[in-house]
C-alpha cells in the first residue's frame, strides 16, 4: 500500500473535510503540495437490476478497489447515489440521488476500503466531470471454441449506446439523475471473467483521473464467499437509525431483544466474530415471500400463497413459535388474501412519514433486519432478498440449519435448499 491513502476520510454522515488542492488524500507530515493525486472509480449496473444485486454488485467493485491499491495507486470508490430503482414501487415519492449514508455507514464502509459519495467526488473533483466511462458487455461471439477465458477488449458497441453527445462534444446520460454530469469519453469494452480482470486495463488507462465501469454486474466476483468477500460483506453495516427502528420493532412486537436473543451486536463490524451457533433469535419465524414477478414468471419453485401458509404453519408448530413475520412486496390484493389465510402475521408498515423518511430501500433493510433476528428463516427461491438475510444472519452467528431455507413450489419434484456460505473471518 502507498503511505498516500491510509489517512481514510473521517466524516460523519457526509460533512466532508476541507478539500485541499488535490483531495482529501495525502500523506501523513507532508503539505498539500506533497500530496498524490487520487483517481476515482464509479460504476453503474443495468437500470432494472434492484437494490440487493445491485449490493452484490459494490462488493465486486470494493474488491477490485483493493486490487488497484496493492498496485500503489490511490483510488477511491465513488459510491453510486440510489434511485429510480424498478421495485421501489412508492409512486409518490421523490426516490432519487440518494447517497448511501441514508442506507450504510460510512464509517464502517471505509474501514474496508476508501468510498466517498458521489456529491463529494464532485466538491474534489472540481465539477460533474467524468474522465472516461467504460461501458463493460459481454462478447459478442459468447465462448469461442466452448473454452471460457478470461479476458479484456475494446468493442464495438453491442447494444444501443445510453449515452449521447452534446453541442460541446461531452457525453451526457443518466448519471444517476445528476442531469449536469458529463463525459468526455465513452468506450464499450468486452469483458469476461472476475472483477480483477479489468484492473490492467485502469492501470494503463494512466491519463484519465476519473473512471467509471458501466454494467459493472458484467464482472464477477473475485472470490466469492472467500475472507475478501466476508470483509467487504460485513463491512456493509446498516445505517444505525434503520437498525434502531427494527431493533424497536422487534422488542414492540416480537417479543425479541439483543439480550435475549443473543445477538450482541457492535458498531465497529472488524470486532464482531460471533461464534456459529452462539446466536439463538427471537420466538418467532421470519419468512421472505417475494410475489411479483417472480409469480408472473410462473415459476415453478415459487409457492401459491395457499401453499407458502401451509409451510408456515408447519414451521412454527415445529418450532414452537406463536408468532411469524413476513416481509413480502405482495399486492393489496395478496395481502387481503394473506390475512385471512394468516390472521397472526405480523408485518412491518411504515406510514407515509416513515416511508418518506426511509423510503423504500430503508423499509427493505428494516424488514431484512427483523427477519435476520427470526430463530428460524424461510426464504423464496434464488432471490437476493433472501441472500442477502443469508449473510446477515451468518455475521450474526445463526446456525445454518436455521437460515438456508427456501419455499418450495407446489408442484416442485427437486425442492433444493439454498447453499451455505460459511463466513469466512
Amino acid at each position: 500500500h502507498s503511505v498516500c491513502g491510509l489517512v481514510a476520510h473521517k466524516f460523519q454522515d457526509g460533512h466532508q473535510l476541507p478539500a485541499s488542492n488535490c483531495g482529501s488524500w495525502w500523506r501523513p507530515g507532508q503539505g498539500a503540495e506533497g500530496c498524490l493525486h487520487a483517481k476515482y472509480l464509479l460504476y453503474d449496473v443495468n437500470p432494472p437490476e434492484g437494490f440487493n444485486l445491485r449490493r452484490d454488485v459494490y462488493i465486486r467493485m470494493a474488491s477490485l478497489v483493493k486490487t488497484l491499491r496493492k498496485e500503489g495507486d490511490d483510488w477511491v470508490l465513488v459510491l453510486p447515489p440510489w434511485g429510480r430503482l424498478y421495485h421501489w414501487q412508492s409512486p409518490n415519492l421523490h426516490q432519487i440521488r440518494i447517497p448511501w449514508g441514508e442506507f450504510f455507514s460510512l464509517t464502517s464502509l471505509q474501514a474496508n476500503v476508501p468510498v466517498i459519495e458521489y456529491e463529494e467526488f464532485i466538491a474534489e473533483n472540481g465539477g460533474p466531470f467524468i474522465d472516461h466511462v467504460l461501458v463493460l458487455q459481454n462478447y459478442a461471439e459468447g465462448w469461442t471454441d466452448g473454452k471460457w477465458e478470461e479476458k479484456v477488449d475494446e468493442r464495438p458497441c453491442i447494444e444501443k449506446l445510453m449515452y449521447s453527445k452534446d453541442k460541446h462534444g461531452y457525453y451526457r446520460g443518466w448519471f444517476w439523475g445528476y442531469e449536469e454530469t458529463r463525459a468526455r469519453n465513452v468506450t464499450c469494452l468486452s469483458a469476461q471473467g472476475h472483477a480483477s480482470v479489468i484492473a490492467p486495463v485502469l492501470q494503463k488507462n494512466i491519463t484519465a483521473t476519473s473512471v467509471m465501469l458501466d454494467r459493472a454486474e458484467t464482472l464477477l466476483h473475485d472470490h466469492y464467499a472467500g475472507k475478501d468477500y466476508w470483509n467487504t460483506r460485513r463491512s456493509m453495516v446498516f445505517a444505525k437509525h434503520l437498525r434502531l427502528i427494527g431493533d424497536n420493532f422487534r422488542s414492540r412486537h416480537l417479543n425479541s431483544t439483543d439480550e435475549t436473543d443473543h445477538t450482541p451486536y457492535s458498531e465497529d463490524w472488524t470486532r464482531m466474530k460471533a461464534k456459529p451457533g452462539s446466536a439463538k433469535g427471537g420466538s418467532y419465524l421470519g419468512v421472505h415471500l417475494r410475489r411479483k414477478d417472480f409469480i408472473w414468471g410462473h415459476r415453478e419453485d415459487v409457492p401459491s400463497l395457499k401453499g407458502a401458509v401451509k409451510k408456515i404453519r408447519s414451521l412454527m408448530k415445529k418450532h414452537k413459535l406463536d408468532k411469524v413475520f413476513v416481509a413480502t412486496d405482495a399486492d393489496d390484493e395478496e395481502i387481503k388474501e394473506l390475512k385471512k389465510l394468516l390472521p397472526d402475521m405480523v408485518r412491518f408498515e411504515p406510514s407515509t412519514e416513515d416511508l418518506e423518511l426511509f423510503k423504500d430501500g430503508g423499509v427493505a433493510i428494516i424488514d431484512q433486519w427483523i427477519c435476520a433476528h427470526a430463530r428460524f428463516f424461510i426464504g423464496t427461491s434464488v432471490s437476493t432478498f433472501s441472500f442477502r438475510i443469508h449473510e446477515e444472519r451468518e455475521i450474526l452467528g445463526f446456525d445454518p440449519k436455521t437460515t438456508y431455507n427456501r419455499f418450495c413450489g407446489d408442484t416442485e419434484k427437486e425442492c433444493e435448499q439454498p447453499t451455505h456460505w460459511k463466513i469466512v473471518y
